[in-house]
């Protein structure tokens, strides 16, 4: 078994527990992630989100250097584990040499503050995804879920049909595709999933999405969406979120099952195809999952997923391939 997650925020952690004066390391810790459960684990690659809340008070931009530098900070003490992607070939000779590897994202567009030259910067300092909202507007685009409205009760299933990318969200956009960075859609509103169909050749993703047929919670994608992502070669990610999983009557604890994920990931494959469906926990973003602890809990999905049948070569194509292709499309 290997695997290949799109999305997990390990990094904003570690960067706010140092803050708080707490000694903790990417190599070991006691998150859903860690280096060397990863490795026990098979892990072949893991999308690390440089994660932040443009509403918190701080600068967006001044945070995501901090996060960056904490990040290779860790990647440089534990080389012996895991080694950075640039391009897709440093994945190959990665795994070659027996390493992790770690390809560095960015969670909220805000962060360039409407800037292409902040977007090129990025791309220097190892980036090579981006999801272009985080749950607040910026200068990028639109999300479904507005921060502003987080305390409604129906704050989860109201989509945003007509908010989607800004003129200046898609100069942004296209710029990523010229560098070879990969547009990450979820968290984008429902309006701005289809500009960025409309604006851009590449495939695209859906980092940590999951279908909105199965929970109607507005951070899934639609039937129409899997769809389209499907046709562009891309691929969404299965989140462990429990309130994104399964949806429960208003105020009650949502333990999240593996049971859950099965459902969607059949849905998902059957209105889209297998070639679309990757994985895409949300570790260390989510609050937890009952049944799946962090990494080491893998192979628990993969017999999950196995007994609902799916097959060796698709639960490959899940696990780590689908995504590999898109990676291999995009990247340089």
């Amino acid at each position: 078994m290997k695997v290949l997650d799109m999305h997990c925020d390990t990094v904003s952690v570690l960067l706010e527990q140092r803050r708080a004066g707490a000694e903790i390391s990417l190599r070991k810790n006691e998150g859903h992630l860690d280096l060397l459960r990863m490795k026990d684990s098979g892990y072949l690659l893991q999308n690390f989100a440089l994660f932040v809340d443009s509403g918190s008070g701080r600068d967006p931009w001044e945070e995501v250097c901090a996060l960056q530098a904490l990040y290779q900070e860790e990647l440089a003490k534990n080389e012996d584990l895991i080694a950075p992607v640039l391009k897709y070939k440093d994945i190959e000779e990665n795994q070659a040499q027996g390493k992790l590897s770690a390809l560095i994202t960015v969670e909220e567009g805000a962060v360039c503050k409407g800037e292409v030259e902040k977007l090129r910067k990025l791309y220097e300092m190892g980036v090579r995804m981006m999801t272009l909202t985080w749950n607040h507007p910026n200068e990028i685009g639109f999300p479904n879920l507005d921060s502003v409205r987080s305390g409604e009760k129906d704050f989860l299933y109201i989509a945003d049909y007509q908010n989607g990318l800004t003129g200046r969200g898609r100069e942004m956009v296209a710029a990523m595709e010229e560098l070879g960075m990969i547009v990450d859609v979820s968290h984008l509103s429902d309006a701005g999933f289809y500009d960025v169909l409309e604006c851009t050749k590449k495939p695209f993703v859906a980092s940590h999405s999951n279908a909105r047929s199965i929970c109607r919670c507005v951070r899934n994608l639609t039937d129409d969406m899997l769809q389209k992502l499907a046709e562009r070669g891309g691929c969404t990610g299965l989140n462990y979120c429990p309130d994104f999983l399964k949806e429960v009557p208003y105020g009650e604890k949502n333990p999240g099952t593996v049971a859950a994920i099965v459902e969607h990931a059949k849905h998902i494959v059957n209105v889209a195809g297998i070639e679309v469906l990757g994985l895409g926990s949300d570790f260390d973003g989510i609050e937890g999952h009952a049944e799946l602890k962090g990494v080491q809990s893998m192979e628990l999905l993969w017999e999950a997923l196995h007994k609902a049948g799916f097959t060796q070569g698709q639960l490959d194509k899940i696990f780590y391939e689908n995504v590999l292709r898109v990676y291999r499309d995009v990247l340089e």
